[in-house]
């Protein structure tokens, strides 16, 4: 018999661990061939819908920003069937609109990364997909009114930068980020967001804001124990939200075009394509090159 697909996962990020509310809980260990995902895949039913759960750092916060492997965690949900990703980051803030203790749905996304796997193709097949947009504006939306609905306060639309780290900004980075747009600032969902448009994934952040990194001249600059604090305290909120989410997506079709990424996005010839290549993304690109 077919296993049935788990549809919506969720990437916790620093402070969420867990998921509280599954039922029926079971962990995988899945190998990927890019290698193994940060931690065991947790599934469960969270308000009557099967749901997939992993911590983007290993329970217990042991992979550094860098160290994540992006590709395991990605194409492990996609062979669980995953179509819809929420993601939970932790964020500074670049502007004084824009509060610790709130929550932003960015829009757009500016990669100031430098030492990250990147892609799922190379190596003799080649791809080029479009990321003009590279949140799903159906799933954010629907996130944000999510987030809204457990009583958090929510900007809609944002830019967010992610830096490399481990370490946090110098003041002349962060006065430079301001310059050029940013709004928010964090260290992981480059190259994740760009990860789940290849598998053709809906891919949304509920980004945490937990300071104004180290430009503000009247806040303390970012430090560990405050990130922390910040991120203790929104903790319930963000499990609310999913809870008040993940049956509203499971009653909603996916009508937005994140299913059909690749269907323009392949160049490659298909007969040149390595066989062992073609079988090692068969989850992603199965459907285009038999």
């Amino acid at each position: 018999m077919a296993e049935i697909p788990i549809r919506i996962g969720v990437i916790g990020g620093s402070g969420l661990y867990s998921m509280e509310g599954l039922s029926d809980v079971e962990e995988r260990r899945i190998s990927t061939p890019f290698g193994d995902p940060s931690d065991v895949i947790v599934i469960g039913n969270l308000e009557g819908v099967r749901v997939a759960f992993l911590a983007r750092h290993g329970r217990g916060h042991r992979i550094m920003p860098t160290e994540v492997n992006y590709r395991a965690n990605i194409y492990a949900l996609k062979t669980l069937g995953v179509e819809q990703v929420i993601s939970i980051s932790a964020c500074g803030s670049l502007r004084e609109h824009i509060h610790p203790g709130e929550i932003v749905i960015p829009d757009q996304l500016f990669d100031f990364t430098k030492k990250r796997a990147y892609t799922f193709f190379g190596n003799g097949l080649v791809a080029h997909i479009g990321v003009a947009d590279p949140f799903c504006a159906r799933l954010s939306a629907l996130l944000a009114d999510a987030v809204e609905a457990a009583g958090g306060r929510v900007h809609r639309g944002g830019r967010f930068i992610t830096i490399e780290g481990p370490r946090f900004s110098t003041k002349g980075e962060s006065f430079t980020y301001r310059a050029w747009g940013m709004d928010i600032i964090g260290m992981t969902t480059s190259p994740e967001a760009f990860l789940a448009r290849e598998a053709e994934m809906c891919y949304a952040v509920m980004a945490h804001v937990t300071d104004y990194d180290v430009w503000h001249e009247t806040e303390e600059p970012v430090n560990v124990e405050m990130l922390l604090s910040t991120l203790a305290a929104n903790a319930q909120l963000a499990q609310q939200a999913i809870r008040i989410l993940v049956p509203r997506l499971a009653a909603a079709g996916r009508t937005c075009d994140c299913g059909s990424t690749l269907s323009t996005a392949l160049i490659t010839q298909p007969d040149l394509v390595p066989e062992s290549l073609k079988r090692d993304l068969a989850p992603i690109v199965g459907k285009y090159l038999k």
